[in-house]
This record gives structure tokens, sequence and C-alpha cells, in this order.
């Protein structure tokens, strides 16, 4: 699968305790002329205070949530990505899910709970089944463009990245509510970068922004090189990336093919 470029939009912005406004800013902050927006995380409704049931809050895949990330990339002809809570067999604990729509389709539940840094993610939420998700993104030029799907946490863990590149994909995609806090910018910074180094791929990284979120939402190259990065508040970050700059990085550093594991 070959591509030539594609035109991403990044939209920072943290999400409220209402699903419908919510809702609403997907229209409201969706920029024109892209092929692939990504909101963050939990966009359709935030986590609340730590160890907050969302149960309640849950949806499934049809539900108003996904079905207006459809619409809202239908009018824009784009593909769109966002962060939600999807119903699953357990009531009490829903899936922390990322859904693409529009020119693409996909769903992905997330893998690695966030039990860490004083938080219990596994106590409200479940777990995703452990398979990479990577989706075909369609581009204005008509060309094909292969995404894995991630989300905040499953930042930390470079075996799932591995195994999407593993299955095709040649930009990650990362929603993340990374919640603020000592050394977590730098850690943030650190992992997209690495994760980008070392697989040479994009890596496109979509935050919650501030206080409670460390926003710095961030696309970084193949070579681990920031094209452009976010500040601590809201905004909505373009850029347009190109297939070549990877075949580069990849003559340069042909890590992937000098794997001997």
């Amino acid at each position: 699968m070959t591509w030539d470029t594609l035109r991403m939009g990044l939209v920072q912005h943290a999400s409220s305790l209402e699903p419908a406004d919510n809702r609403a800013l997907l229209d409201a902050l969706a920029p024109t002329d892209t092929d692939l927006v990504v909101f963050p995380e939990a966009f359709a409704r935030d986590f609340g205070k730590a160890g907050s049931d969302v149960s309640a809050f849950a949806e499934p895949l049809d539900g108003p949530f996904a079905t207006e990330v459809g619409r809202v990339a239908k009018e824009r002809g784009t593909t769109v990505v966002a962060g939600m809570f999807e119903t699953s067999d357990d009531p009490e604990r829903p899936y922390n899910t990322v859904v693409a729509r529009g020119g693409a389709e996909a769903s992905y539940r997330k893998i690695h709970l966030y039990d860490s840094f004083g938080y219990r993610e596994s106590d409200a939420l479940t777990g995703g089944p452990l398979e990479p998700v990577v989706v075909t993104v369609p581009t204005v030029a008509g060309d094909d463009v292969p995404v894995g799907l991630m989300t905040c946490y499953d930042l930390r863990f470079p075996e799932l990245a591995r195994r999407l590149v593993d299955a095709g994909a040649e930009i990650l995609l990362v929603p993340a509510a990374w919640v603020a806090g000592p050394r977590k910018v730098d850690h943030w910074r650190t992992l997209l970068r690495a994760r980008a180094i070392e697989n040479t791929v994009y890596v496109a990284a979509a935050a919650q922004s501030t206080p409670r979120y460390c926003g710095h939402s961030l696309v970084a190259d193949p070579l681990g090189d920031v094209l452009v990065e976010g500040g601590d508040a809201d905004e909505v970050l373009t850029v347009t990336i190109d297939r070549a700059r990877l075949e580069k990085a990849r003559s340069v550093n042909p890590s992937l093919a000098n794997r001997r594991l």
C-alpha cells in the first residue's frame, strides 16, 4: 500500500461532563480540508473525578456520539476519530473506545487500562481484545493510508505499537487524556517520539487540554522530529505529512528490516 500525502487535523480540547455539549463540539471544532481529524480520548464525556462510575454514559457504537462523529465526517468529506465510553457485556464496566467514522470505519477498545499513578481505570472499565486495529484512511487524492489506533496509556507499551506496525500501520494515532502531574509532559513527549523512532512511522497524538490534562498534542515524524505541537490550552493543529519522509527514514535507519527477534 502506497500513498503520497495526508492532511491531518488534531483537536486539542477538554471534554466536559455534558455529553450533548461534547457532541456539539465535534461540529464546532473539526477543521475542514483534511483527510483525517483526530479528537482526544473520552471526548464524548470526561472521566469525572478519579474512580467515578461512567457506566451511565456508555453508548453503543450506533448511539448518539458515534452517529454524530459519522455525520460530521461525512459533511466534511473526511475521517474523524474520537474517544467514547462504549457499552460492554458488563453493564457496570464499559469499554474505553476510539471510533473512526467517515471515509474509514473502525472501533478500537483500549487494551491497557490506566492502573498507574494512583488511578485504577480497570475498576470502572473493561479492557479490550488483545488485537491491534489498523484502519485504511482514504485521502482526497485517492490514496489509502494504513493507520493504527492506540489510546493514551497504551503509549507506554511498545509491543502494541510494534504489533500495529507489523500489521501494516504507517501512522499511529494516539487519542489521549494524559493526566497532568510531575514529569508527565516529559514522559508524553518522550514516549511519542520513541514510538516514532523505534518503528520509523509517524505518530500523531490528540490530547485533552489543561488544567486536568497535559495538552501538547503533537505529530512526530519517523525520525522523531516534531512537526507540530500544541501548548497546554485548547487549540486545533493541522499538518500535512508525506510518505517520502517515511521512506527516507527507513532507508537511513532500516531498524525494522534489521530485527533479529
